[in-house]
């Protein structure tokens, strides 16, 4: 269909839902809602032929955002420069979690330039990571909502 899968995840007890998140596999254009409903008309189908979750569920499909998801190695690549937040499964120097500028990727590890400096995390040690939203840069353009003294 023209787009790359970026995660699926099932999530939740009771009517859990089935979260597919995807984007243009040239990556030179934005997610619509238009190709997210085409999606999941598309995977509708098949799940409700194939069935492979026993109990009832909801689909959702979505685009991975700003905050966006670090799944495969592509990705640690292709967004090397951007501030990130990693997990890990097991300490690595101590720590479970690592927030900085990500760097290289070989493809078996990634480095993150941390506040403390640059951490190698084996990807195989990840158990979450995503991209983290810059915050806004410059000064206030009046003195409203600022107090004085």
């Amino acid at each position: 269909m023209g787009f790359e899968l970026v995660q699926v995840r099932l999530m939740g007890g009771g009517r859990p839902t089935l979260q597919i998140v995807a984007e243009p596999a040239d990556h030179e254009r934005p997610m619509t809602v238009e190709d997210c409903a085409a999606i999941s008309h598309a995977v509708s189908a098949v799940l409700d032929v194939a069935d492979p979750i026993p109990q009832a569920y909801r689909l959702e499909v979505s685009s991975p955002g700003i905050e966006r998801p670090l799944v495969t190695a592509e990705h640690f690549r292709r967004f090397a420069g951007h501030r990130a937040r990693i997990e890990t499964e097991e300490p690595i120097g101590g720590r479970k979690r690592f927030t900085g500028s990500l760097g290289a990727c070989d493809g078996t590890s990634v480095v993150i330039e941390a506040e403390d400096g640059p951490v190698v995390v084996p990807l195989a040690a990840v158990r979450r990571a995503r991209l983290v939203a810059e915050p806004a840069t410059g000064t206030p353009r009046s003195g409203r909502g600022r107090r004085a003294g």
